[in-house]
């Protein structure tokens, strides 16, 4: 990359981030180390933009996220809060004291059968003249060397097997990752993590955020060209609080640097939790406000159609089943075998190619303005036309040359009076376990529409179209979250009252919100 690696430090707030950014790690993970049929390696993965190289005091290199990540006390089963790659093993293999030992042994969690590879059995192994061995693992700049070993037949997750993020996780960790809040549980009703005001207490404390601030100089000190910081973080419960003061630390620490915010919500909720449902509301309508006022994007995201206290219908996709676990997706991009970019375009007629991932409700009828749209995973070969030359043109993006090209002129047909920027990458989604088994059997290997009968395969990755877009349905849904929350007497909400929040909160965040309401409803006459 001209002028060199342009850094992105990434922060995980909350428990429901903490599932999210590990598919997100396993999926990076996964993209620099398969190998690709391509006859040269995609030049688009930069892998130290969010990763970085370093050395175990046993010399072992190590390549490892660009990570915070905060969660609460019990939360990481059987993961260590210091990773495993930088322990002493063989220190910790003798005991030097030869006297008296009593010895209290706590009850260990079950161990996360869903890692691709046995982090430990990664490291190295203590020897029988004690030493400790260190296997060497991936590294520096550029993607991991393959390796040719027969990797061991993975576990499949299954519904009743996961019981925190880490169960999912399948990358090292930093030791100066993970940042643990000890004063608010992870399980149990008692002294939970509930409201944003609990939550922006946390980083007003010394303990909390000297130990953020650490972490982040630790990081950002080795940063040469640093670009900003990406931020997954949970709207509906106390970590809302916790990313409004991070992102507020941010802003004013290391001004000029980006900053995306992700508000990161469950799925479809029960209407009979109405104490739940009203925390729902007001965490994610105070974590909207603080978190735009500080960074320079915010998106949330959800598969549940409303951020209101009114539940809509969970958004679906044709080739996916799943129970529950603006941005918009295509999952996975409708392609058949051997079938070219312009056909499954046309094929998709006026149809929107995308489903809306951030709780906007139906899109229908309403207008964007601005959008940046990605497609990955389509074979070059497959980029443009096949048809034979002197053949009849179906439509004009079988005229394109390049694909970019033809994704580009499909937006203009589609919206022509929306600013677009369209992107190809030719590495595919790899959802190999532990990713969740959600693909009909409908799906190749590589997640392309079979016409015939299921192939019988497990699908290994997937093509699929994301955009982000500046749209007028969040005049709508913020405009809808205000009518909710103006209806509340928030002094009934005692734990919202004893995390600090007033009434007089209330009524600024209800002007914010009309505010940013009012900002999207331009995009209808800006549109048109």
């Amino acid at each position: 990359m001209a002028g060199g690696v342009r850094e992105v430090l990434t922060l995980q707030l909350g428990h429901f981030a903490g599932f999210v950014g590990a598919h997100w790690w396993n999926q990076q993970d996964a993209a620099l180390c398969a190998p690709t049929d391509a006859k040269e390696p995609p030049g688009e993965l930069s892998p130290d933009v969010l990763y970085r190289a370093g050395r175990t005091p046993h010399g072992q290199e190590t390549y490892t996220p660009r990570l915070i990540l905060m969660d609460l006390k019990g939360s990481l089963s059987s993961l260590k809060q210091e990773g495993g790659l930088y322990s002493d093993r063989q220190l910790d293999a003798s005991i030097a004291w030869q006297g008296k030992l009593t010895t209290h042994k706590e009850e260990l969690c079950p161990k996360n059968p869903y890692y691709l590879q046995d982090l430990q059995s990664a490291e190295g192994v203590l020897s029988s003249d004690g030493i400790w061995r260190v296997k060497s693992i991936p590294n520096v700049k550029g993607p991991p060397p393959f390796t040719t070993a027969t990797a061991p037949k993975p576990h499949v997750p299954t519904e009743g097997s996961i019981r925190v993020w880490s169960d999912f996780l399948n990358v090292h960790l930093h030791p100066r990752s993970i940042c643990m809040i000890q004063k608010y549980n992870h399980d149990g009703e008692a002294g939970r993590l509930e409201a944003f005001g609990q939550g922006e207490s946390i980083l007003k404390e010394p303990r909390y955020l000297e130990e953020l601030e650490d972490r982040l100089h630790f990081y950002l000190e080795e940063c040469d060209y640093l670009q900003g910081f990406q931020i997954l973080c949970d709207l509906h419960n106390g970590f809302s609080g916790v990313g409004a003061k991070a992102t507020e630390l941010l802003q004013d620490e290391y001004s000029g640097r980006g900053i995306i915010t992700w508000g990161l919500l469950p799925g479809p909720y029960s209407l009979g939790e109405p104490q739940k449902n009203i925390y729902r509301l007001l965490n994610t309508a105070f974590g909207l406000v603080h978190m735009s006022a500080h960074s320079s994007l915010v998106c949330p995201l959800s598969l549940g159609g409303s951020l209101g206290l009114r539940p809509e219908p969970p958004v679906t996709f044709p080739h996916l089943r799943y129970d529950v676990v603006t941005a918009a997706a295509t999952i996975p991009f409708p392609l058949v075998p051997g079938q070219s970019l312009p056909d499954a375009l046309v094929q998709l007629g006026g149809a929107a190619a995308w489903t809306p991932l951030s709780a906007c409700g139906d899109p229908s009828g309403t207008c964007c303005f601005a959008q940046s749209v990605v497609l990955r995973g389509v074979d070059r070969a497959y980029h443009t036309s096949q048809l034979v030359p002197g053949t009849p043109l179906p439509s004009p993006l079988h005229a394109c040359t390049a694909g970019e090209d033809v994704l580009a002129q499909y937006l203009q047909q589609q919206q022509p009076r929306v600013r677009s920027s369209a992107h190809l990458l030719l590495a595919p989604c790899q959802v190999t376990p532990p990713y969740p088994c959600l693909f009909s059997p409908s799906l190749s290997r590589h997640g392309l529409v079979l016409d015939g009968p299921p192939s019988g395969a497990a699908v290994e990755s997937i093509p699929v179209l994301g955009a982000l877009c500046s749209s007028s349905t969040l005049s709508r849904t913020l405009g809808d979250l205000a009518r909710d929350l103006g209806k509340l007497d928030v002094r009934r909400w005692a734990s919202f009252m004893d995390a600090g929040l007033e009434q007089g909160d209330l009524e600024e965040a209800l002007q914010e919100l009309g505010s940013l309401a009012q900002c999207y409803q331009g995009a209808d006459s800006l549109a048109n």
